[in-house]
């Protein structure tokens, strides 16, 4: 796995994620969340003696790029490995030209509160050994490109996608927070969220489950307790889809809230 390493962007914003890509049958958001997260974040937080790894940086605005890039290459040599990777490119940005940073004999990389490794984000770092002390964020952008479904025609809001609806291509994974599916059988059947247009790679905020009633709708209650379940009927307050939680008006006025199953039914525990 390597990295590429662009010093060209003058954004302020930074971002590393070393993530693993997922065969077709493995969910894209568990492996987002797993590895890029939990393995890269923690591996490259922290050195081999779980302290943050620091260079030295007698002239901190020339070596500030290198600097970077050794610890992201670091970071990318312990993040997990798995015999699928995702194709990792990483550009780094510069710091504004016009700034000034005072002498550091050593310069520690780090991780910013809330920062994510996945996309754009920022790279804290901060003069630990000087007469002056500083802290600049370094931007770098984390392109994870592996296989995902890239939709063929638009789709419209609420029409149910097929197989035919996309095709199978390379993507960048990171370029948006919703987790790719890169698993058909996570997608067929589902309904689109919103208007869905040609090109796009199929992620989670897209889809959702069918609707199996409206509002209004009379649906089957089966209410269940310790040793017993009773049946009865009532009035949708809300449309429904399978595991959904949704409100029911009784037949004797009294409202409910239940779970829809996959056959449209309303299951109440009591």
């Amino acid at each position: 796995m390597t990295a590429h390493f662009l010093f060209s962007d003058t954004n302020t914003d930074v971002a590393l994620c070393g993530a693993t890509r997922q065969s077709l049958a493995v969910r894209a958001g568990a492996l987002v969340r797993t590895f890029c997260l939990a393995g890269v974040l923690a591996v490259a937080a922290l050195g081999p003696h779980g302290v943050a790894h620091a260079q030295s940086a007698a002239d901190p605005a020339a070596d500030l790029g290198p600097l970077t890039q050794r610890w992201l290459d670091d970071a990318l040599a312990r993040n997990p490995s798995s015999a699928l990777p995702l194709r990792m490119e990483v550009s780094v940005g510069s710091l504004d030209s016009r700034l000034r940073l005072a002498p550091c004999a050593r310069v520690e990389p780090y991780l910013p509160v809330g920062a994510r490794l996945w996309g754009r984000t920022r790279l804290g770092l901060r003069c630990v050994e000087g007469a002056t002390a500083w802290n600049v964020f370094l931007p770098v952008t984390i392109k994870a490109f592996g296989p995902a479904w890239v939709l063929i025609n638009n789709v419209a809001p609420g029409a149910v996608l097929t197989a035919n609806d996309a095709t199978e291509a390379e993507v960048d994974w990171a370029a948006d927070s919703s987790p790719v599916m890169a698993n058909p059988d996570l997608w067929v059947g589902q309904t689109a969220a919103r208007q869905l247009v040609a090109g796009q790679a199929v992620r989670q905020a897209m889809v959702r489950a069918p609707l199996l009633f409206k509002a209004g709708a009379q649906v089957k209650v089966v209410a269940q307790g310790p040793g017993y379940a009773v049946s009865s009927a009532g009035q949708a307050l809300t449309a429904g889809s399978a595991g959904q939680t949704v409100r029911v008006r009784m037949e004797n006025g009294r409202i409910v809230s239940g779970t829809v199953n996959d056959s449209g039914t309303v299951d109440v525990t009591l």
